[in-house]
């Protein structure tokens, strides 16, 4: 019978900052969705000017104790990991500087915190703390379904294009620049603003033959959405085949990070790190 081993600080502190399977790992992560969500609320109530004005003081100091936290956080991660490079790299390590770094810059050049904002990004962790990974296999088939769909989708929007170049002359020799139809780019932006059923009211026919093709392209623009949402369902019928991606083993809910090199999505049963074959630390 082997003796489990002492786990030092550093692979503590890692289990807790880069896994969700732990209760510890959990917690963290949840607490951590919490603070963001927070400080997303802060900036946003902070560009209101009447609140700005009367909370400013309070507003300000709770965004620096987030931007503290966050600070801490980000070292965190780093010192927790034997490449902090990989993860200093990484599309998580470049956003979470990113969301860090703006309150600070603000010291400096004035209204720039508002890129703090960027902490949004930070939320896409809730799909390995919630376990949504199930639904990445979904996602990645309408994505081979938007890939295959490409050619035909773009061969329909030429289409409109050319659709809408045609209709927006006729409009302008209908209309006539007394209408606001002043020349056939603008009456090709009325048309494409019709089609799409968009209808900003800024142009509008005012002759009975102007009126009746405004029917015509408006009925025409139901039909249009339409067509690009056939073609896509059609390529995602044919793509999707989750009991075919489950057997290849493309879908797991591990969420372990390798503590070496800091790489994820390993199968669920993985003692090494596909990546660089560390051992891979369990709860």
């Amino acid at each position: 019978m082997s003796i489990p081993q002492k786990k030092n600080w550093k692979t503590k502190l890692h289990e807790i900052i880069y896994e969700a399977d732990t209760p510890a790992g959990r917690l963290f992560d949840l607490v951590l969705m919490v603070t963001i969500i927070t400080s997303i609320l802060l900036v946003m109530l902070e560009s209101v000017k009447s609140i700005d004005a009367k909370f400013h003081n309070i507003l300000n100091v709770s965004e620096w104790m987030i931007t503290i936290l966050f600070t801490f956080e980000y070292i965190a991660r780093i010192i927790s990991v034997k490449k902090p490079f990989q993860y200093i790299f990484s599309f998580y390590g470049i956003v979470d500087l990113l969301s860090t770094i703006p309150k600070y810059i603000s010291l400096i050049f004035g209204g720039v915190h508002a890129l703090a904002a960027l902490r949004a990004l930070r939320l896409l962790r809730i799909f390995r703390i919630l376990k949504l990974a199930r639904y990445l296999g979904a996602s990645n088939n309408l994505v081979r379904a938007l890939k295959a769909s490409r050619a035909k989708i773009s061969v329909f929007l030429f289409t409109v294009v050319i659709v809408a170049i045609i209709l927006g002359t006729i409009m302008y020799l209908v209309e006539g620049e007394e209408n606001g139809f002043t020349n056939i780019p603008k009456s090709v932006y009325w048309c494409i603003v019709t089609l799409t059923t968009v209808g900003f009211g800024d142009i509008a026919p005012q002759t009975p033959l102007g009126q009746f093709i405004a029917s015509l392209v408006m009925i025409l623009g139901y039909g249009i959405i339409a067509v690009p949402t056939g073609i896509v369902s059609a390529e995602y019928t044919a793509q999707n085949k989750p009991k075919q991606e489950l057997e290849k083993g493309e879908l797991h809910l591990n969420t372990q990070s390798c503590p070496s090199c800091s790489a994820e999505k390993h199968k669920d049963n993985a003692e090494f790190c596909y990546n660089c074959g560390h051992k891979l630390q369990h709860a």
